[in-house]
């Protein structure tokens, strides 16, 4: 400590005031790039604070260089370790607050001596910056102003040209230090995302893309505005060249994607009867490189039902196709199509989104719940196998199941094993139906009841439940779950023999318990109906 710290007589020094904290933003690299603000508090400040590896080369001293004066004190913050392993007591992250801890006692010091104090850091003081260790402890005690500055962010986006959101685009930031399975999901799920801290965490991170399936979309920036900047590709990139000063960019899909054509007819103005009718105008172009076709499902009802990796599929899509009511839950997005219809269409629908796919579209067919579970998935693939679609790819992406949603609601009525029937007799005969419900219930599984009734279909519950009860004890509870996840959600434990066929309709779910299912009331007034995974031995 210099002579002038010791005696708290040196440059500024106030009798019987403390002096100001100051966390200043010195953005990304580029000293031009520092606002004005952040050149008048270096000039006013009587201490100068930089943190930096035990080499002691500071990365915002020389951003600030220009601006520092002789009898400007500096205070080196110099971390104990950086990377590499340590013997102190409290692991890697005792060491690191230790050194904050002690950090900040010697910005104290000038603090209560009447000194200025600015901790300079490059690009934003509060985004992932050092300054914040030095924030948490001491801007309660002293008066304290944050100067913004340039994130490596937005510089990034500057460099490379190119739009980091745009309209309601999400953008999401992530440390590559994140596991990779956690990095998949989220690069999965956003529209637009950048990763920082790379260096040692690139391999992972360039898998993490891949995996994702946001690869061809990723750009490299290395030193943003500094010397030695470097842009690419990021596939183009060897992990042994990345230092920690980089960054990847996923940019606004809505930027790259290309506009409609004035030509095609706007998603809102597309009946059930066009779907055959655009497809046979060929309206997407001359078959050339082969697109993509992916299933997804929705889950019951709204975005809270969507896994990472449906929701990425449905922003990543250039054409969404799917019925009316399913496609109403995806968020309208600039540049994407929209091919709606109703229920009755599925094989047309299937076809349209694989004749898209051969003109080189992405395409999603959206689905309710699970596509795998009385959906588009099985309509899709049944087409996809026959000619001339066969060597289009196809994925099916899991979701929620109404079934499943039901369940939870409830508790946990299918923690047993059992069985999943649609009463629905357009696609089967009911003669199908009532032989596999009185063999599921002759083997004692719990049922979940799918296309219970309708308008149209009146009879089929109170036929299901007279089959039902020649297997089940009248008071086995059922549930029925209406609306799940939607605003008119109601969920109801009714005996068997109780069981209302008025009170079903397509909205509704059926759970049928078991011998061994139970309904208990809570001691706070709630009923939870589940089914004991332990079945008794005969």
């Amino acid at each position: 400590m210099s002579e002038q710290q010791e005696t708290g007589t040196g440059t500024g020094a106030r009798t019987g005031t403390t002096g100001r904290l100051y966390g200043v933003g010195l953005g990304p690299g580029d000293p031009s790039l520092m606002t004005v603000r952040a050149v008048e508090v270096i000039a006013e400040a009587d201490v100068i604070a930089y943190h930096s590896a035990r080499h002691g080369r500071s990365i915002a001293r020389s951003i600030a260089a220009r601006h520092l004066r002789a009898d400007h004190i500096e205070e080196a913050l110099v971390y104990p370790v950086t990377t590499e392993s340590t013997d102190h007591p409290g692991g890697y992250r005792g060491a690191l607050d230790e050194f904050y801890e002690e950090a900040a006692e010697r910005l104290a010091a000038h603090l209560d001596a009447g000194r200025t104090v600015a901790v300079i850091s490059e690009g934003d003081p509060l985004f992932y910056g050092s300054y914040q260790h030095m924030h948490k402890r001491l801007a309660h005690r002293y008066p304290t102003e944050v100067i913004p500055g340039v994130t490596s962010i937005s510089a990034a986006a500057a460099r490379l040209g190119k739009p980091l959101a745009e309209a309601d685009e999400v953008l999401t930031i992530l440390p590559g230090t994140l596991p990779e399975e956690e990095l998949t999901a989220r690069l999965a799920s956003t529209d637009a995302a950048v990763v920082m801290k790379l260096g040692r965490t690139f391999p992972t991170v360039r898998r993490a893309m891949e995996r994702a399936g946001r690869l061809p979309e990723a750009h490299y920036v290395e030193r943003a505005t500094m010397p030695g900047e470097r842009t690419a590709d990021l596939a183009a990139i060897d992990s042994d060249t990345v230092p920690y000063f980089s960054v990847t960019v996923v940019p606004s899909r809505i930027a790259a994607r290309s506009a409609p054509q004035p030509s095609e007819t706007p998603a809102s103005e597309r009946g059930a009867g066009e779907v055959g009718e655009a497809r046979e105008l060929g309206e997407v172009g001359k078959l050339d490189e082969l697109g993509e076709v992916v299933v997804v499902g929705t889950g019951p009802a709204g975005p809270l039902w969507l896994t990472p990796e449906s929701r990425g599929a449905l922003a990543a899509a250039e054409d969404l196709v799917g019925y009316t009511t399913y496609l109403d839950r995806v968020p309208v997005r600039p540049g994407q199509r929209r091919h709606a219809s109703d229920n009755k269409v599925e094989s047309e629908r299937a076809e349209l989104a694989l004749d898209l796919a051969r003109r080189g579209r992405r395409v999603a067919v959206v689905s309710g719940g699970d596509p795998g579970i009385f959906a588009m998935a099985t309509a899709v693939l049944e087409v996809a196998s026959q000619d001339p679609y066969r060597s289009i790819p196809v994925r099916v992406l899991p979701g929620v199941t109404a079934a499943n949603a039901a369940a939870a609601r409830a508790g946990a009525p299918l923690g047993h094993d059992y069985a999943v029937i649609s009463l629905s007799d357009r696609l089967k005969p009911w003669e199908v139906i009532a032989e596999r419900l009185h063999a599921a219930a002759s083997a004692d599984l719990a049922l979940a009841l799918y296309n219970p009734g309708s308008r149209s279909r009146t009879w089929q519950v109170a036929k299901a439940r007279e089959l039902l009860l020649e297997h089940r004890a009248p008071d086995t509870p059922v549930i029925l779950a209406r609306d799940i996840g939607g605003p008119e959600e109601s969920v109801r434990t009714v005996p068997l023999a109780d069981l209302d066929p008025t009170q079903v309709d397509m909205r509704t779910l059926l759970i049928i318990g078991s011998s061994q299912t139970q309904k208990v009331r809570r001691d706070d007034g709630t009923e939870i109906v589940w089914t004991p995974r332990r079945y008794p031995e005969k």
